[in-house]
C-alpha cells in the first residue's frame, strides 16, 4: 500500500515522502496514529495544502521533545524483581514497566516511546532507547535488581549483583577439566615410557641370550 508520511518515520522516510508499506502496518499503526495517509491524489493534495501547518506543528513538538530530552537522557529506572541465582527473572520487564518507573520520577514518557526489541528477562544494567519524537531519541538505564541495595551496587559497578559469582562457577569446571586433562596426559606419557622401558629390557635380555 502506498502512503504519504505526515511525519518522519524511522526506516521509512521523512514528512511528505510517499512510500510503500504492508497494508496491515498502514491500517493498524501508521494511519490510526496519525503518522500517514493513504497516498491517494486527494490526500496528497490535501497534505500539500497543509504542509506548512504540519511542519510548524512538527517543529513545536520537536522543540518540546528536546527540552524533555535534556532532562530524561541518562535517567535510571530502578525495577525491583525476583530472580533466580542464575540472574533470570521470574517474569520480565516490559516497556510499560520502564515508562511507569520513569513517570514515578517525574519524567513524561509514554510506553509507546520505549523501544524494546524484547522484554528484559535478566537482572542487571540495561540500556533502553526512548523515542521522545521521531527526530529526538535518548537513552535511559533500566536497573533491574532484587532490592534497592542491589540496585545501588549495580549502578556503581555496572554489572548485575551475582554475575561475578556466576562467572566463577562457570570457570571452575573448566579449570578442573583442564587439570584432569593434564593429569591424564601425564599418566599416558608415563605408561608409554614404561612400555618403552619394558621393550628395551626385553631386547637386552634377548641380546644376552
Amino acid at each position: 500500500m502506498d502512503i504519504v508520511l505526515l511525519e518522519r518515520v524511522e526506516a521509512l522516510g521523512n514528512m511528505g515522502d510517499v512510500v510503500k508499506v504492508k497494508p496491515g502496518f498502514a491500517r493498524n499503526f501508521l494511519i490510526p496514529h496519525g503518522k500517514a495517509l493513504r497516498a491517494t491524489k486527494s490526500n496528497i493534495e490535501a497534505f500539500e495544502a497543509k504542509r506548512a501547518e504540519y511542519e510548524a506543528r512538527n517543529a513545536e513538538l520537536r522543540s518540546g521533545a528536546e527540552v524533555s530530552a535534556n532532562k530524561v537522557d541518562g535517567a535510571q529506572a530502578i525495577l525491583i524483581r525476583q530472580a533466580s541465582d542464575s540472574l533470570q527473572l521470574y517474569g520480565s520487564v516490559n516497556a510499560r514497566d520502564i515508562a511507569n518507573a520513569l513517570a514515578a520520577q517525574g519524567f513524561e514518557v509514554d510506553r509507546r516511546q520505549v523501544v524494546l526489541d524484547h522484554p528484559i528477562k535478566t537482572l542487571g544494567i540495561h540500556e533502553v532507547r526512548i523515542n521522545l519524537h521521531p527526530e529526538v531519541h535518548v537513552t535511559v538505564i533500566a536497573n533491574v535488581a532484587r532490592s534497592k541495595d542491589e540496585a545501588k551496587v549495580q549502578a556503581e559497578t555496572g554489572r548485575a549483583v551475582g554475575a561475578h559469582e556466576e562467572e566463577e562457577e562457570l570457570e571452575a569446571p573448566a579449570i578442573e577439566e583442564l587439570v584432569e586433562a593434564e593429569v591424564a596426559e601425564h599418566v599416558l606419557e608415563e605408561m608409554a615410557e614404561a612400555e618403552e622401558d619394558e621393550a628395551d629390557s626385553a631386547s637386552e635380555d634377548n641380546a644376552r641370550a
